[in-house]
């Protein structure tokens, strides 16, 4: 799939508006207050897919002739959220300009072939968040789909996965995911939804610009006229003042430089990384046969994989030693997750007398 560029190729990408349209008093001074700031796209939610119902789901279709207002008045480009065909038709309609998928409908494949059959014939930009689920196919099906029914003006947008347990996120980024996505299709602009990822504007900041280091086209941030009195989201809403402010912190860098120091220096530390790295797998490698053996020695004395103490106690000795070596608490818990996944697959193995490198008959999360 090769996809033509939403915002020819400008960066970074501005998007910015309230979480939803509430009043057409309150989208226009969002867009007004947006109009100095140089935003290349204005964003609001008609409709709002609410995890529970009683939640304020959206003004509805009388919000698109807001949207036209703000366009008419500042000349800024529109887009809104759409979840079904009928979204789509009411939007080209009203001349709305892009069209995003939301996380709760890239989920579903039924709604993308329905939202996908209803742009069928039509060259409307779309933008497409990830799935709710970190499901990296489930995101380049939505794409597929797309493309398929003739659609080249597409971009993505990362707005983090929902997760159990405590986080500083609203939604864990994985960043990895939307690098992944960057790599597998080096033309396809991805714009990161801050907003969405951090729930609260205190670490925006520090979010948008990780973002930008980690070469995204741009950003999409919820930007409401008075945040505390937004009717959703309120906590990770900024005013348009704010917004200035936050854009005018970042700092953007080259994404290359062909200064022969800089060169020679990247590849001197590239080849010391790529040394360490064969090591890292060699020593994995050397764990893995352990854990075979453990596992041999488990199946002979009939002892069940599940090791509950052992698998506490290293992952305290493993968060000790991370802290103690400058290591983030999040890259220790995938790091363990991983080894733990393996460790399963291997032990499983041998257990129940499967040949090492076939599935297991078990994806239970339990440990050496």
């Amino acid at each position: 799939m090769t996809f033509q560029p939403v915002f020819n190729h400008k960066r970074p990408v501005l998007i910015a508006g309230p979480c939803s349209a509430e009043t057409e008093e309150q989208v226009l001074a969002a867009a007004r207050g947006l109009q100095q700031q140089g935003i290349d796209l204005f964003r609001a939610g008609i409709w709002k897919p609410r995890t529970r119902p009683g939640a304020f789901e959206g003004i509805g279709t009388q919000g698109l002739k807001w949207l036209k207002r703000v366009k008419l008045e500042t000349g800024i480009p529109v887009t809104t959220e759409v979840a079904n065909a009928q979204h789509v038709y009411d939007c080209l309609k009203f001349g709305i300009d892009v069209l995003w998928i939301g996380a709760r409908t890239t989920v579903n494949p039924f709604s993308i072939q329905e939202i996908a059959d209803a742009l069928e014939g039509t060259d409307i930009p779309v933008l497409v968040k990830n799935p709710v689920n970190p499901d990296y196919k489930l995101w380049v099906g939505a794409f597929e789909r797309l493309y398929k029914a003739g659609l080249r003006r597409v971009a993505a947008v990362h707005r983090g996965f929902s997760s159990y347990g405590d986080s500083k996120y609203r939604n864990i980024p994985r960043w990895q995911m939307a690098i992944d996505l960057m790599q597998e299709f080096p033309g396809l602009e991805v714009i990161c939804d801050i907003s969405h990822i951090c729930g609260r504007r205190d670490i925006l900041a520090e979010t948008a610009q990780k973002a930008y280091d980690l070469n995204f086209d741009g950003l999409m941030v919820e930007v409401h006229p008075s945040p505390d009195q937004a009717w959703s989201d309120a906590a990770q809403q900024l005013t348009p003042d704010g917004f200035g402010d936050l854009i005018q912190s970042l700092v953007r860098r080259a994404v290359t430089n062909n200064d022969p120091d800089f060169l020679a220096r990247m590849e001197n530390c590239r080849t010391e990384i790529d040394d360490i790295d064969e090591e890292i797998i060699t020593l994995i490698a050397q764990r893995m046969q352990l854990v075979r053996e453990v596992g041999a020695i488990k199946k002979d004395k009939n002892v069940t994989v599940l090791q509950p103490e052992r698998f506490r106690a290293l992952r305290e000795a493993l968060k000790r030693r991370g802290e103690k070596n400058e290591l983030s608490p999040e890259f220790i818990a995938l790091f363990l997750e991983a080894i733990h996944q393996e460790s399963i697959s291997q032990q499983e193995q041998i257990i129940n007398d499967n040949p090492v490198g076939q599935p297991a008959p078990s994806d239970l999360w339990i440990k050496d």
